[in-house]
């Protein structure tokens, strides 16, 4: 099963949580079906990526990094790589990567789904981002290290996101707390 098989088998399974949600799950199948090679960076019409937000439930924070490009704290995540056998093994790699944590849970499966476009190429070629979103449960003593990716790295309440953030953010940490209870 190649990674775009994959992709389907998820979205197609998926639940959404709402109509909305619903709706974008059904874009995101539509761009697969029209691009084999929609996984991957360089399709600039847009690709499937893959970000975990890593959570310790136990003290009811969220771990967030401050993306460099963007100025804004985002969840974990990024480009899918030839690699990632799956949407999920895509989203736990780019946590571990940018988290610094090595022993996370991920949940099985996306919390959310967020369409965004992106400068990925540079600062002239927008892209699209069709990302799938997924949890990533830290152990409450877990220590997160800073990569080279992030400007900075930090544990905030879920009720206490930073003002620089999205609603895309905000809206899938309450889901996540929601689903974590």
């Amino acid at each position: 099963m190649t990674l775009h098989d994959d992709a389907r088998r998820v979205l197609t399974g998926w639940v959404a949580p709402d109509d909305a949600q619903a709706r974008l799950r059904d874009g995101y199948l539509a761009h697969l079906d029209a691009y084999p090679d929609g996984m991957w960076k360089a399709r600039r019409e847009g690709h499937l990526t893959a970000s975990a937000l890593i959570v310790d439930p136990v003290g009811g924070r969220a771990l967030l990094t401050l993306h460099p490009k963007v100025g804004l704290w985002l969840q974990t995540g990024g480009h899918c790589e030839p690699g990632d056998a799956t949407l999920a093994a895509a989203a736990l790699r780019e946590a571990v990567e940018e988290g610094g944590i090595d022993d996370l849970e991920l949940l099985p499966e996306p919390v959310c789904l967020d369409r965004h476009e992106v400068k990925c190429g540079g600062p002239d070629l927008a892209s699209v981002h069709f990302d799938v979103e997924y949890v990533a449960v830290a152990a409450p003593d877990a220590q997160a290290a800073i990569s080279e990716e992030s400007l900075d790295l930090r544990w905030f309440p879920f009720d206490a996101l930073p003002d620089k953030t999205d609603d895309a953010v905000r809206t899938l940490v309450a889901r996540a707390a929601k689903l974590l209870g």
